[in-house]
């Protein structure tokens, strides 16, 4: 069954009218006709049944037969904050992985030694929208503007907050720390790693060092490690 991503729709309307491009694609590309079952999500956590009542291809009818709500709702939740990738390419990877994996936020990070500073969030988050319908998830993660790393470990966060660096000191594992079925916000640095003073400015806001193993992991594979040990420590 096709799956359309439709962020203003409202569970309590009876009927649906695709956007002119998700119509163009209903009608034109995959050919489907009056009659025809579908299946939409808000990114809100709900999951819709639908079927097409007027197939046009600019404005295309849809009469909404079933509703769940809070479909697949993880028990936790999970926010981590990366520095972008030089290779933009690498950081879109990550996106679209950890989405299908499981995230409900992520923020971008400049950090002292990153080596880019700017990235595009309307590309990323068409990136995201793609992962949640190739994966089947209702809910769609938060992408943040890019902002400067010290600014964002200042701002409060409710949970627990965790660095994941690769110079000396003491680190302990997730599965030591981890509170299930809580909140998450994890920091991954750029290539070169965080700063000796980013550290201990995370340290200084609560945040506590961790240890994604003995490998020295690229940004976007300790990002990614992170993602999928929350979620295998929540099962």
């Amino acid at each position: 069954m096709q799956l359309f991503y439709t962020p203003d729709i409202e569970p309590t309307h009876p009927q649906y009218f695709l956007s002119e491009e998700e119509s163009k694609h209903c009608i034109r590309v995959l050919r489907l006709e009056i009659g025809a079952e579908v299946q939409l999500i808000d990114g809100r956590g709900g999951l819709y049944t639908a079927q097409i009542k007027d197939a046009h291809p600019k404005r295309t009818i849809l009469q909404i037969t079933n509703v769940i709500t809070g479909f697949n709702k993880r028990n936790h939740y999970l926010h981590i904050a990366i520095a972008p990738t030089k290779n933009i390419e690498r950081l879109e990877w990550f996106l679209e992985k950890a989405t299908e994996i499981g995230i409900d936020e992520i923020s971008l990070i400049i950090c002292q030694r990153s080596e880019r500073k700017e990235a595009k969030t309307d590309r990323l988050n068409k990136i995201i929208t793609s992962a949640i319908k190739q994966s089947l998830k209702a809910y769609h993660p938060v992408l943040n503007e890019p902002q400067p790393y010290n600014k964002f470990i200042a701002q409060q966060f409710d949970g627990q907050k965790f660095i994941a660096h690769c110079d000396n000191g003491e680190k302990t594992n997730l599965s030591n720390e981890l509170q299930k079925q809580g909140r998450y916000l994890i920091l991954i640095g750029p290539e070169g790693d965080f700063s000796p003073n980013e550290i201990d400015g995370a340290l200084q806001n609560g945040f506590k060092a961790i240890t994604l193993g003995e490998s020295r992991l690229r940004t976007e594979t300790a990002a990614l490690e992170a993602c999928f040990e929350i979620n295998f420590l929540n099962r």
